[in-house]
């Protein structure tokens, strides 16, 4: 049976706990955004024997679970002798966002490779150097058809956030189940971590809709 006395009770705790959730979700993202760009810029520009080195590392990040390279990097770090202890919640946002980038840069290929090779042309036929071609040109471009899919990843990356309770960061989850383990109101302590989680994603996808509308008419 729903206890108001309990739901009060947790709600600041589950609070705080979210506020790792939001912690790792934004710092995740900004380390995917960036490092899927240069993966994706990498294994277009590299020599044949790096690409495909790169490509293999790409290919064993996506296809291993979160959770097994969340305890592998968190106990990697403790055996190493003499390192001074990294933060268990800085390990998380690292992994995670290490292994979102994997995805996002197939999104940034997807968008660089739907750039008219026209653009290239012309920016060749005008003598610009490949630098200023890619920056002022291309990635312009391959942004508008990428951004909505790097938020759909920001979106479930956050819905992946749970998986940090392995490494033992009291996230949204995590806080939830030690809140229903001390006063045994489960039932409360869970429902509200699903509003919180649902009051945050859902205007979420919601905007990214809109932008993926507005971006298709230009």
């Amino acid at each position: 049976m729903w206890n108001w006395e309990f739901a009060a009770e947790a709600l600041p705790i589950l609070l705080r706990g979210f506020v790792n959730t939001l912690i790792a979700t934004v710092v995740g993202t900004v380390i995917a955004a960036i490092l899927g760009l240069i993966l994706a810029v990498a294994i277009r520009g590299l020599p044949r024997w790096i690409n495909w080195l790169v490509r293999l590392i790409v290919a064993f990040i996506r296809n291993t679970p979160l959770v097994v390279q969340l305890l592998f990097v968190y106990y990697a770090f403790a055996d190493i002798p003499g390192l001074v202890n990294v933060p268990a919640l800085v390990i998380g946002f690292i992994v995670i966002g290490i292994h979102y980038s994997t995805y996002m840069s197939e999104s940034y290929r997807a968008g660089i490779d739907s750039v008219p090779p026209g653009q290239f042309e012309a920016a060749t036929a005008l003598s610009l150097p490949p630098v200023r071609t890619f920056t002022a040109i291309v990635l312009p471009q391959a942004l508008r058809a990428t951004i909505p899919s790097l938020g759909n990843y920001a979106v479930a990356m956050f819905k992946d956030t749970p998986f940090l309770f392995a490494i033992s960061v009291v996230e949204l989850v995590t806080a939830a189940k030690e809140f229903g383990g001390s006063t045994f109101a489960y039932t409360e302590a869970f429902t509200l971590a699903g509003i919180i989680f649902l009051i945050a994603s859902y205007p979420t996808s919601l905007l990214i809709q809109r932008l993926d509308r507005r971006l298709a008419t230009y």
